[in-house]
C-alpha cells in the first residue's frame, strides 16, 4: 500500500489557461513560480504510532520572493538544514481531509537532496491534529484507499 502521495503543481497552475503556461509558469520539480507568485514542494508528514513508516503528502506552499532566492541561493548547501523556517500558505487540496488550501505552514530544510518538511501551524484544523498526534495504521490505510480511489476514478 503507497503511503506517499502529492500533487505535481500548486493549485494556481491549473487556472492557467493551456495557452498561457509557457510565458506565465517557471516550473522546476520543486520549485516553481506563476505570475510572480512563487511556490515550493514540501513535505507534510502524518506520523503513523503503530507503523514504522508515516504516512506523507508531497504538496506545494507560497514562499516569500525574499525565501525563495535564498532556497535556490541555498539548493546545494548542506548548512541549509540551519535556515530559519519559511512561512507558507498550503497550495494543494489534500483528498479525505476538508479546506486544506490556504492552511498555514511553516517549512523546515533538509538535508540535500531532501525537500523541506512542513507543519501544519493551522490551529484546530484536522491535517494538524493528526500531524501532531499520529493516525492508527487502519487510519492511514483508510486514507490512502480513499486516495487511490479518487485518483482512478
Amino acid at each position: 500500500m503507497p503511503l506517499t502521495f502529492g500533487s505535481d503543481f500548486p493549485n494556481y497552475y491549473f487556472s492557467i489557461p493551456e495557452n498561457e503556461l509557457k510565458q506565465r509558469v517557471d516550473y522546476q520539480k520543486s520549485l516553481c513560480v506563476i505570475d510572480k507568485h512563487f511556490f515550493h514542494r514540501v513535505r507534510i508528514e502524518i506520523p503513523i504510532i503503530d507503523y514504522k513508516e508515516n504516512l506523507k503528502f508531497d504538496i506545494w506552499t507560497t514562499i516569500s520572493e525574499e525565501n525563495f532566492i535564498k532556497r535556490n541561493e541555498d539548493w546545494n548547501n548542506e548548512n541549509r538544514i540551519h535556515n530559519e523556517p519559511y512561512f507558507g500558505w498550503l497550495q494543494n487540496e489534500i483528498p479525505t481531509y476538508e479546506n486544506t488550501l490556504n492552511l498555514k505552514i511553516i517549512a523546515k530544510e533538509n538535508g540535500l537532496d531532501l525537500i523541506p518538511n512542513a507543519e501544519i501551524i493551522e490551529e484546530n484544523h484536522s491535517l494538524q491534529i493528526d500531524q501532531q498526534n499520529g493516525i492508527s495504521f487502519e487510519e492511514a490505510i483508510n486514507i490512502a484507499q480513499k486516495i487511490l480511489k479518487i485518483q482512478h476514478n
